[in-house]
């Protein structure tokens, strides 16, 4: 028998400063995604609130976690264990004095795998993200869970073809990627929206391997996310997605059997040269 995975990506517009709202909205969705047989649920970037980043504030630090006593991921500890599926749980991070913008990974019994901090940290108009977050160290991560082998980045991550590479070549089944992205404040004649799809579904073919990402949307006080989120096969072609202000999920299936045939066909792990790729470091 083949192996069969089903994930889910949820696009939600958030209440301003209310933490508990919000995770409420995401638990509402999971459990509408695990009823239609979704075996990972993959909610957006930074699900309590707000994105708070747009401007440098140090009002926001008050809002951070230790990742293992963060209400969200108690929360969906608890969901997890409940509906049986595995949620990759995003979060802002206090880890001692430092920062972190984190992905804790829940799996299908409840148990808390772990964290990987946001390895790209972005600094930009709109995306100050420098000013909140120290560089993850945890390295990229693929984690076993009991649905399938998950490598998960986080937003700027997804731009980066390093990453999803690495996490290939860790034996990732599938990537997700958590993004609150939208609009450009420098330029208003600037969507990304298009471009951003098509970094991931090259990152997709390149690497023969399913990819899920959830943005979110609605006007944050000016700054308006563009949602688009959506699910790619391992040949890049989208097989799921919505539109720019629709809220809901999205769910796809995969048989991983067939995708691991598929990688090994087409050549691109075997006839990879790292011996000609010292430049890349």
């Amino acid at each position: 028998m083949n192996r069969t995975l089903s994930v889910a990506a949820l696009q939600l517009s958030f209440v301003k400063g209310e933490i508990a709202e919000n995770i409420s909205r995401v638990g509402k969705r999971i459990r509408e995604a695990a009823e239609a047989g979704a075996d990972i649920v993959l909610p957006s970037e930074l699900f309590c609130d707000h994105y708070f980043c747009k401007t440098q504030d140090e009002d926001h630090f008050s809002k951070a976690y230790s990742w293992s006593e963060h209400p969200a991921v108690t929360i969906m500890q608890d969901l997890a264990r409940e509906l049986g599926v595995v949620i990759p749980v995003s979060i802002f991070e206090k880890a001692g004095p430092e920062y972190y913008n984190s992905v804790v990974m829940i799996d299908a019994d409840g148990s808390a795998l772990g964290v990987y901090r946001k390895s790209h940290i972005p600094d930009g108009p709109g995306y100050q993200e420098k000013f909140y977050f120290r560089p993850g160290d945890t390295g990229f991560k693929v984690w076993k869970t009991q649905k399938g082998n998950i490598g998960v980045g986080i937003c700027w991550d997804q731009w980066f073809p390093e990453a999803a590479r690495t996490m290939a070549l860790m034996g990732a089944d599938i990537l997700l990627y958590p993004t609150a992205i939208g609009n450009e404040p420098q330029d208003e004649t600037l969507d990304t929206s298009a471009r951003w799809r098509r970094a991931m579904q090259g990152h997709a073919v390149s690497n023969v391997i399913p990819i899920v990402a959830a943005n979110r949307v609605g006007n944050e006080d000016g700054q308006v996310f563009y949602g688009t989120s959506f699910i790619c096969d391992q040949v890049g072609e989208v097989v799921a997605d919505m539109d720019r202000t629709e809220e809901g999920i999205i769910t796809a299936s995969f048989d991983l059997d067939s995708i691991d045939r598929d990688r090994a066909a087409w050549g691109f792990f075997r006839d990879r040269r790292p011996d000609l790729y010292s430049d890349l470091l």
